[in-house]
């Protein structure tokens, strides 16, 4: 191929990367055994380089998954050169430090060759349902306890799979038959991505990606440098709190630094790191940071190891976003999830059109067991949920929808039929977006039980119980999260084993986001909407956003129509609407 690469060929191929790099998470998802991986898509799938250099992502997948693994593939690519490698060879590991900054997520990645010449590496990330150790929460004192810990070995080569490794795996966790299927999913998923890349290669006459991603990455790079040009030189800083472990808060601060077309993002000033599991390693730590640049300036740019090159990222070592090995780090994304947010409310002044307030940000996790030694069916199910996210400076936020890592919640048919827990409730919670002229969005409530009257547990991985999400522009905070046993209206303990009594409720009231502008500047119509749809309360209507309404209907009715409400008053004090 020649020096020039024709900027057609980088269109079509770029296409075509993305599209085969979809079907490659199809193909994970489909041959998935969790619902981790099947139903929340707690996962990444990407193509890099010879040289490890991340040229595209698959459309779904985690900024903490993806961006922790473009950091990671250099440490694979390190310690086995080309060669090293032979076709055949699949690696793995799950080393915090190395990847995605928690022992359960697990790095599957495979070399593609062609002609006997390694040409590019297909990877994935995913959520393992159980890597043993402790039950996933923040309670373990150091990493060793929080389960197995693989460093970069080779999973399988030509002459087939290690099955001393296997072994060992499956002998470690709790749930073997699910843990080892999504490792094979991987396995499985990587090469449908080199079949189709070797594909492509030939019908464009290619022998190498390498040209042509350098290339792709090059307009990355460019885009997002000239999106920095855009912003205003200067440092612009923010600080923020999250609950922490055990009534210990967690303090984040950080100071962009920008000058022309580069950005240097440092956090000096956050808390030193914590004797429990919530420390977030700096792989972690520069994968939201980056997808929080990217996201606020150029969204449209697609993301790769280009897109990385304009933004440094720098934490003091040992501390919460840069902490040292051996610390705990399972909930790491208790704190990690914050930086998008905690970036944003720093860019805001500088961004024109402004940025969105602070969403309920950490994705709730919870992990429930049962496995008595009379439990006819032992389980171990990881939980995914979200809060509502910051309204936005033209739009409402977005109600339990996970911002920023993208992974969704599994359907309450798929949890009840693979475990005997029941989800008595799971609905809206009215009230807890933060008011504003734009409303934040809503959290959700659950309510969970169990059939067979057998002890069970849970780790509550929660967040905004202590420090719910500020609101932007004088916009209202969001409402604080909880975590409740329904029967005695007590709080239960979170981020940390809590076992359960055979007949216990569990309520989780899931935090929403803040609000952005005046409430009063709200227009009457959608606060009037806003109660008609249950959104919010006649109560907060009035309180927080000046309108008085009133339902005229029959007050036993469980449905309402819209008819049957009207606006009686506005307060005079409105600034709108």
């Amino acid at each position: 191929m020649s020096q020039r690469v024709d900027p057609v060929v980088v269109g079509l191929v770029a296409n075509r990367l993305h599209s085969l790099l979809d079907e490659q998470q199809a193909a994970l998802v489909n041959t998935a055994f969790s619902p981790v991986v099947r139903e929340s898509l707690d996962l990444a799938c990407a193509v890099f380089d010879s040289a490890g250099e991340m040229v595209g992502q698959s459309s779904g997948g985690t900024p903490g998954h993806i961006n922790a693994m473009a950091t990671g593939m250099r440490h694979i690519v390190a310690e086995h050169p080309p060669e090293s490698l032979a076709d055949g060879d699949v690696l793995i590991t799950n080393d915090p430090w190395m990847t995605s900054g928690q022992i359960n997520d697990i790095t599957v990645a495979t070399p593609a060759f062609r002609d006997g010449r390694l040409i590019a590496w297909f990877a994935s990330c995913c959520h393992s349902p159980d890597i043993g150790g402790r039950i996933l929460s923040a309670a373990a004192a150091e990493v060793f306890e929080e389960g197995l810990r693989l460093p970069i070995l080779k999973l399988r080569t030509a002459d087939g799979p290690d099955r001393t490794l296997e072994r060992l795996i499956r002998a470690n966790v709790r749930t073997p038959d699910e843990t080892m299927g999504d490792i094979y999913a991987q396995v499985a998923a990587n090469q449908v991505g080199i079949r189709s890349l070797d594909r492509m290669l030939d019908e464009f006459g290619l022998d190498g990606v390498d040209q042509v991603a350098a290339e792709i990455m090059r307009r990355s790079e460019q885009a997002l440098r000239t999106a920095l040009r855009a912003i205003p030189d200067g440092r612009y800083s923010a600080s923020a709190d999250s609950d922490g472990f055990d009534g210990e808060a967690i303090h984040l601060a950080v100071t962009a630094e920008v000058s022309g077309d580069t950005v240097h993002i440092d956090y000096s000033g956050s808390s030193p790191q914590s004797p429990h599991g919530i420390n977030v390693v700096l792989n972690y730590t520069r994968a939201y940071t980056s997808f929080a640049i990217k996201a606020a300036l150029a969204p449209e740019v697609p993301h790769n190891a280009g897109s990385f090159r304009p933004v440094e990222v720098t934490a003091p070592r040992g501390s919460v976003l840069n902490c040292v090995d051996p610390a705990p780090v399972a909930s790491r994304h208790l704190i990690g999830h914050f930086l998008p947010s905690l970036l944003f409310e720093a860019l805001r002044p500088a961004v024109p059109g402004g940025l969105p307030a602070m969403s309920a940000d950490a994705l709730w996790m919870t992990v429930w067991r049962g496995g008595g030694i009379d439990e006819p069916r032992p389980f171990t199910l990881t939980v995914f949920g979200a809060g509502g996210t910051g309204a936005r400076p033209d739009k409402d936020g977005l109600s339990t929808t996970g911002f920023p890592t993208g992974v969704r919640a599994a359907p309450t048919e798929v949890l009840e039929t693979l475990t005997p827990l029941v989800q008595r409730c799971r609905e809206l919670r009215p009230d807890s977006g933060g008011a504003g002229r734009f409303r934040g969005g809503l959290g959700q409530v659950v309510e969970v039980t169990r059939h067979g009257g057998h002890e069970w547990t849970v780790n509550a991985n929660i967040d905004r119980v202590d420090f719910p999400a500020p609101g932007a522009e004088s916009g209202s905070a969001g409402a604080p999260g909880e975590f409740a046993d329904v029967r005695t209206g007590a709080d239960l303990p979170r981020k940390q084993l809590v076992r359960l009594a055979p007949d216990a409720v569990v309520r989780l009231r899931f935090p929403g986001g803040g609000g952005y502008g005046d409430p009063r500047a709200r227009p009457v119509e959608k606060v009037l909407d806003d109660v008609v749809n249950g959104y919010i309360s006649i109560a907060a209507a009035r309180d927080e956003y000046g309108v008085d309404v009133e339902y005229t209907g029959d007050p036993d009715a469980l449905v309402r129509p819209p008819e049957s409400y009207r606006v009686r008053s506005a307060s005079p004090r409105r600034s709108g609407g």
